[in-house]
């Protein structure tokens, strides 16, 4: 307000009152909320790591008795003081500060019955550990699959991909009340008075990460979501994206509709498409609302008659003229001069054995053509100019609009050009381009069923296994396609990915053109809140393998990708079924395809700080190097050239490294391990110009801490 402070004062050196009166209706004004979406922060957020080793200084939760309830222990946070070696295991000495001015609880529990919790804005070291991978591409790049907590996921691919991902396509828990996501570890239902300032936290802290990693120059994010939280999330987009296009689709995706009573049934959700720098959505050969687009080739003339209410003859007396006709062949003959003003058109004499057409309305108003005489002459030259069927009063003529004559003459590929007709105009249809249309708002296309072509095909992947409401795999191809159909090279992120319909996808779009698209799918192994109860009864608990079989990652996820990649159910058996629409072809034909999954670990400072990471660490250069070829899994004295990249560990061997770079085709980036500056500025000076180079800090503490709540 320190602007508007100093125009007060200017304009009190002249008018006092009125800058009294200003001031009023300023300070009324900063009295007021801020416009737009308020809602709670929630913070800290956190999320329980079951697995990950305890380790002294760890913030940590009880675990509950094997078979008791969630509920039934204490939740609150305690700090690991010691760990001690006795004979039931390892032993944890914890604290937490007291009440008030009491002194600090302390406790001791066995390390097993212990869960690691990261708080948000805790410094985090994370790592990634392959967990298996399916390769049938070749030497295409891989696919990726995180399981972690998304929060963390987007922080380290910040690393890898900030401001180069093309497409971010997200399907986030819809906030229904039906225990479908957690916050703070805890399901959010129908009964928390904040779960809209919950879930509105939740997604900001996520939009956020996103948009930093979307492409500025040309991106798209895409949201799906339904009625009930649609609103709140357009606000939020608003604030999160304030310069960017954005426009909402409502799409179809159950044709039989929900039935609820008392109110009209939901067949619909709907998708947010932000638009950073110029992407554009890419015109279709279906606008995704008619379900039967008529596909006819004839090209649509312009009738020559001026019909609207500036085409009488007074308005436009230069566009009255006739066009002569042969009286029984229905030849063409000539135009006629361009009659004055002042004279009776009946005046004009007609020739024996011609016809004369005049631009004349139904009622027998006096018009014009569209076209000058002039003009008209030329572009019937050109064959331009048409006319229907013979009939008494002659021919009704139709003429190309400039636009038409333009896509023809710059050869577009949108007007093809077939023959010529008796009269010498132009026979036309129209070229592949010409077929092409911009996709409605609404969209209603058979193959966005999430019954049919969600549920039922995923279904066929994985007959054993079951989830909750999968998205249509076409109504994610179509929605990408738009925006990265014409991108063969494109990298897109989904960190919602639940069952992998977006990986699948992208796969799809791949096959129809040879593309090699990249698809970053982020995932966690929660299981669901019906599962846990049952799982308890039997005495398990999180971290367990028996528990963490059911979990989302494990159970749906990487399957269902190796499954549709391999053509084979988990069984072994062919896969039952046909893609179909867009590309139509047996589901037990596979992909050819690669993807690797990957567990994301928390690093200790301590391995970090004495160089013991780098095989934490290998993955993300992998990752940022564009996922290709082989992967430098440890660190060694000197240097290592994969397919893509290279690590320079020790500067003093840069001549050899620069030369092992220069003998392999592909190389584009360059990792450089030094904590001096002059060191990292003399190598860059000698790299290949087209390899990137890449600082890291020998500690790797400085590259990769995340968490630290400057996002």
């Amino acid at each position: 307000m320190s602007t508007l402070t100093d125009l007060l004062r200017q304009v009190a050196e002249h008018n006092s009152q009125l800058a009294a009166d200003l001031s009023v209706e300023v300070s009324a004004m900063q009295s007021r909320r801020a416009f737009g979406l308020n809602f709670e922060r929630h913070a800290p957020e956190t999320v329980e790591l079951p697995g990950r080793p305890i380790r002294r200084g760890d913030k940590v939760r009880f675990l509950p008795e094997r078979g008791a309830a969630a509920n039934s222990v204490d939740q609150g946070l305690w700090k690991v003081a010691a760990i001690r070696k006795t004979d039931g295991g390892r032993e944890a000495d914890l604290l937490r500060p007291g009440k008030e001015d009491a002194a600090p609880e302390t406790a001791s529990r066995n390390a097993n019955d212990l869960v690691v919790v990261a708080e948000f804005r805790d410094p985090i070291y994370p790592g990634l550990v392959s967990t298996g991978k399916v390769e049938h591409g070749g030497d295409k790049p891989y696919h990726s699959v995180i399981n972690a907590e998304n929060f963390h996921a987007l922080q380290a691919l910040l690393y890898t991909h900030e401001g180069k991902v093309d497409a971010i396509y997200i399907d986030p828990p819809y906030n229904t009340g039906a225990k479908d996501w957690k916050y703070n570890n805890d399901y959010v239902d129908g009964e928390d008075a904040y779960r809209h300032s919950k879930w509105l936290a939740f997604m900001e802290r996520r939009l956020k990460l996103a948009k930093r990693l979307l492409n500025p120059e040309g991106a798209v994010l895409i949201v799906t979501i339904d009625e009930k939280e649609y609103l709140r999330l357009g606000l939020l987009i608003e604030q999160v994206f304030p310069a960017e296009d954005i426009q909402m689709v409502s799409s179809v995706i159950s044709p039989k509709g929900s039935a609820r009573r008392g109110s009209f049934s939901r067949c619909d959700e709907y998708l947010f498409f932000v638009m950073l720098g110029d992407a554009q959505v890419v015109p279709s050969s279906n606008d995704m609302l008619r379900v039967n687009k008529p596909t006819s080739s004839t090209v649509r003339w312009k009738g020559l008659l001026r019909s609207a209410g500036n085409g009488l003859r007074t308005a436009r007396p230069n566009l009255f003229y006739p066009l002569v006709f042969d009286a029984h062949s229905g030849n063409f003959l000539r135009v006629g001069n361009t009659l004055p003003i002042e004279q009776n058109r009946e005046e004009i004499q007609v020739p024996s054995g011609e016809t004369i057409m005049w631009p004349l309305g139904n009622d027998g108003r006096e018009l014009t053509w569209s076209l000058g005489r002039e003009t008209f002459l030329r572009n019937r030259e050109k064959g331009y100019v048409k006319y229907g069927p013979n009939s008494s009063h002659g021919r009704t003529p139709y003429y190309l609009t400039t636009g038409q004559i333009h896509d023809i003459e710059s050869e577009t590929g949108t007007l093809k050009i077939v023959g010529k007709d008796a009269d010498g105009a132009l026979q036309l249809e129209f070229g592949e381009s010409g077929r092409l249309s911009q996709p409605m708002t609404v969209w209603n296309q058979v193959a966005h069923s999430a019954t049919e072509y969600g549920t039922g095909l995923l279904k066929a992947l994985l007959p054993a296994q079951k989830f909750p409401f999968p998205k249509s795999l076409y109504a994610v191809e179509d929605s990408l396609r738009f925006f990265v159909g014409k991108n063969q090279n494109a990298t897109i992120v989904d960190f919602f990915a639940g069952s992998g319909t977006t990986a699948h996808a992208v796969m799809r779009l791949n096959k129809q053109d040879s593309g090699c698209r990249q698809c970053i799918s982020v995932t966690n192994n929660e299981v669901s809140a019906d599962e846990q109860a049952g799982l308890r009864e039997k005495g398990l608990r999180p971290g367990d393998p028996e528990w963490e079989q059911w979990g989302i990652c494990d159970y749906i996820t990487k399957p269902r990708l190796k499954a549709a990649i391999t053509g084979n159910t988990p069984d072994g058996e062919p896969i039952k079924g046909d893609y179909k629409f867009t590309d139509e072809f047996p589901m037990a034909d596979g992909f050819e395809e690669n993807v690797e999954f990957f567990t994301m670990t928390y690093e200790s400072p301590r391995r970090i700080a004495h160089h013991r990471s780098f095989p934490a660490i290998a993955p993300l250069l992998w990752l940022k190097a564009g996922a290709q070829g082989r992967r430098i899994e440890q660190a060694n004295d000197n240097f290592d050239v994969a397919d893509t990249y290279g690590v320079l560990f020790n500067p003093d061997y840069t001549k050899a490294f620069v030369a092992a770079l220069a003998k392999q085709d592909g190389i584009h980036m360059a990792f450089v391990v030094t904590d001096d500056d002059r060191a990292y500025q003399s190598v860059c000076k000698t790299l290949p110009s087209d390899v990137e180079p890449v600082r890291l800090y020998a500690s790797y503490l400085t590259s990769f801490t995340i968490n630290t709540g400057k996002e």
